[in-house]
């Protein structure tokens, strides 16, 4: 299976990217292949809502999203890696989620697999509620097949994240794709 994982944390080497790294390690060991793509760092734009795309066709922008819509196509699972910011995932990854609107029927004729990984300094109960009611509304949308979530409540920091379990969760999650 083909994999791309979109990291949209601006902290490289912050909690829910080191989710990433385990996910992928698993995933790899699994036998997959796994493209990581950066869209905090990437050269991504706001959607206009111009409707040049027609909805399904190519942006009027031209940046990093189309480099990255044909690898998103490409691929047979996407895996949405966010710090929770405010109760919802990061601008950076939203931006690129934001301008899925040009190739949203093309992701949804593919029935892709997806996974969230995530991580928050909140411990309580509810701290993913938000977070993940907008996940699952993307799963639905883009007719995406929910393969597992990994919600690391109390990862503060990458010291805490290291020395909780969801670290190993990621590496599970992705072996057993």
């Amino acid at each position: 299976m083909k994999i791309v994982v979109l990291e949209g944390s601006p902290n490289v080497n912050g909690s829910s990217n080191m989710l990433a790294k385990k996910f992928v390690k698993g995933a790899t060991e699994a036998g997959h292949s796994v493209e990581v793509i950066d869209a905090a760092h990437a050269n991504i734009h706001p959607c206009t809502g111009c409707i040049y795309c027609g909805y399904e066709g190519p942006c009027s922008q031209d940046d990093d999203v189309n480099e990255i819509r044909q690898k998103i196509l490409e691929a047979d699972m996407m895996v949405f890696v966010t710090p929770l910011y405010y109760y919802g995932m990061s601008a950076q990854l939203k931006t690129l989620i934001d301008r899925f609107c040009a190739f949203n029927s093309s992701i949804n004729r593919k029935n892709m697999k997806s996974a969230l990984l995530t991580v928050a300094w909140n411990n309580d109960s509810w701290t993913f509620d938000s977070l993940e009611s907008h996940y699952d509304t993307l799963v639905r949308y883009l007719n995406l097949n929910d393969q597992g979530r990994v919600l690391g409540r109390g990862c503060g920091t990458p010291s805490m994240t290291k020395h909780s379990r969801y670290p190993q969760e990621a590496y599970l999650l992705g072996k057993s794709l």
